[in-house]
C-alpha cells in the first residue's frame, strides 16, 4: 500500500516538472529560443526576407536590369548610326532603312538633341528601344524587339504661377539679365505695352511688377504661358495691364476698360535694341551720303527670327538690291510694312501668302546695304512712308458695357494682388508661387 503511494506521488511530480517545463518554453518563443531549440531556429531563411525590388519606369518602360545610356546626336550622324555596338534583328534595321515619313520623318532629327537606348545587360548589348526627344516634350520610342514598333508621345506639362518684381537702374536689357527674365516673356510683356510705353526710352526709378504663368517639364521651364496682370511705373504715372476674356480669347485692358492692344505689334522682332531710327537726313554708313531713312533699324544677331507685326497678304517676297532679302505685307487698305536685309526669307513666303500676327516671315542679316546684321522696318500708312514707332493706330474693342461689371471685379481682385508684391530696394529680385496644375 506505502509502496502504491510513493509510485502515485512520484508520477504527479514527473507531471508538474514536465508541465512546468512546457510552459516556460513557451515564455522564450518571442526570443525564437525555447529549452528545445537553439537561437535561430525560428529564423526565415535570407530568400525569404530580402526586399523585393521596386520596378523602375522610365519612358513608360520597366528598366530594371537594363542598361540606360543618354547620349546627344552629332553633326552628320544618320539615325541608324545611333544603334553601333548595339544588337538590332537584321529585319529591325531594314525596316528603320525604309520607314515612310508619315511615321517618322529623320531629316527633323538635329544635331544636339537628346537620345537614350535602353538594352539588355547581355554579352550583345541587345537593344529593346531607342528614344528620340524631338522637344522638351515630344518623344519617340521605338521599340526594336521581333519588328519595329513606333510610339508618339508627350511629356506632362504643369503650370507654375510666378511673379517678378524689378526696377530699371540703367536700362531694361541689365535688369532683365539681373533677374534670368526668359526672353519669350520680355517679348510678351513689351508686347502688352507697346504701344503705351516706349521701352528704348526707360528712364531710372521705372518699375514693373509681372503675374505670369511658367510651363514646366519634369520640374524645369519649358515656356511661358499667359501674362495674368502687370503694372508698370513709368516717368511716375502708373499703367496697369489686365486680362480679361470677352468671348474671343485673353484680351489686355486698362483700368477704364480701354483696349491696350493695337491692329498691329510695335516692333518686328523680340525686343531688342534700336540702332537708327527714322530720320530724314542720316549719313549712310555703307554708301556714305546723306540720305532720308524712312525706316527703323533694329540691330540682332543673324539668324533672329522676323515676324509680321499683323496679318495681311504678302505682296513681295525677293532680293532687291540694297534692300537684300525683304518682304512686304499688306495689312489692309491703309497699312503696309517691309522687313530689310533678311539672311534669308522664311519657306513659303511668296506673293499672294496669307501670313498671321506674329508669323515669321524671314530671319535676320546683313544682305543688301547693311554694316551688320539688323532688320530695317518699314511702314507705310495710305501709301506714304511714315515713322513705325510714332504712328497713332486705333485701338482694339474697348470692355463690352454688358460685361463692365464683371470686369471691374477682376479689375479690382488683380490690382490688390499686384499690390500685395513688394520692391526690393537695392535690387530686383524673383518671387515664386509655388501652385502647379497640369494642364
Amino acid at each position: 500500500m506505502l509502496k502504491a503511494n510513493l509510485q502515485a506521488v512520484k508520477k504527479i511530480i514527473l507531471a508538474t516538472v514536465v508541465g512546468v517545463g512546457i510552459y516556460l518554453s513557451f515564455i522564450f518563443v518571442d526570443n525564437n529560443t525555447t529549452f528545445f531549440t537553439r537561437q535561430g531556429d525560428y529564423e526565415l531563411p535570407d530568400s525569404i526576407t530580402q526586399a523585393v525590388e521596386e520596378p523602375k519606369f522610365l519612358y513608360g518602360m520597366m528598366i530594371n536590369d537594363k542598361d540606360v545610356s543618354e547620349k546627344k546626336i552629332k553633326r552628320d550622324q544618320n539615325f541608324v548610326d545611333l544603334l553601333e555596338g548595339y544588337f538590332v534583328p537584321t529585319e529591325v534595321i531594314q525596316q528603320l532603312n525604309t520607314l515612310p515619313r508619315k511615321f517618322f520623318d529623320f531629316r527633323k532629327v538635329t544635331a544636339g538633341s537628346k537620345y537614350t537606348i535602353v538594352s539588355e545587360m547581355d554579352s550583345l548589348k541587345s537593344a529593346k528601344a531607342i528614344i528620340y526627344e524631338a522637344s522638351p516634350i515630344n518623344y519617340y520610342v521605338f521599340h526594336l524587339k521581333d519588328t519595329l514598333i513606333i510610339e508618339s508621345c508627350e511629356k506632362e506639362v504643369t503650370i507654375a504661377e510666378k511673379t517678378v518684381a524689378g526696377q530699371i537702374e540703367t536700362s531694361l536689357y541689365e535688369t532683365i539679365d539681373e533677374l534670368g527674365i526668359s526672353p519669350e516673356l520680355t517679348n510678351k510683356f513689351v508686347d502688352v505695352f507697346g504701344w503705351q510705353v516706349d521701352f528704348q526710352r526707360l528712364q531710372k526709378g521705372d518699375k514693373f511688377k509681372l503675374i505670369y504663368q511658367e510651363k514646366q517639364v519634369e520640374g524645369k521651364a519649358y515656356a511661358i504661358g499667359n501674362i495674368l496682370g502687370i503694372y508698370f511705373e513709368h516717368f511716375g504715372s502708373p499703367y496697369y495691364a489686365i486680362p480679361f476674356d470677352q468671348g474671343d480669347g485673353i484680351d489686355y485692358f486698362d483700368e477704364d476698360g480701354k483696349s491696350l492692344r493695337k491692329a498691329l505689334l510695335k516692333y518686328p522682332i523680340e525686343f531688342t535694341r534700336i540702332s537708327s531710327r527714322y530720320n530724314l537726313n542720316r549719313f549712310h554708313p555703307v554708301a556714305k551720303v546723306f540720305r532720308a531713312h524712312l525706316g527703323t533699324d533694329f540691330a540682332a544677331p543673324t539668324g533672329t527670327p522676323i515676324r509680321s507685326v499683323g496679318d495681311g497678304i504678302v505682296l513681295e517676297a525677293q532680293y532687291k538690291g540694297g534692300n537684300g532679302n525683304y518682304v512686304k505685307v499688306r495689312h489692309n487698305a491703309t497699312y503696309t510694312t517691309a522687313y530689310l536685309h533678311m539672311s534669308r526669307i522664311a519657306t513659303g513666303m511668296t506673293p499672294g501668302v496669307r501670313v498671321r500676327q506674329g508669323e515669321t516671315i524671314g530671319y535676320v542679316g546683313s544682305t543688301g546695304l547693311a554694316s551688320g546684321p539688323h532688320v530695317c522696318y518699314r511702314f507705310w500708312r495710305n501709301g506714304v512712308q511714315v515713322d513705325a514707332l510714332r504712328v497713332e493706330l486705333p485701338p482694339s474693342m474697348p470692355v463690352d458695357p454688358n460685361k463692365i461689371e464683371l470686369f471691374s471685379k477682376v479689375k479690382v481682385e488683380l490690382i490688390k494682388r499686384l499690390n500685395s508684391i513688394q520692391f526690393e530696394e537695392e535690387r530686383p529680385i524673383m518671387a515664386e508661387r509655388a501652385r502647379a496644375n497640369p494642364i
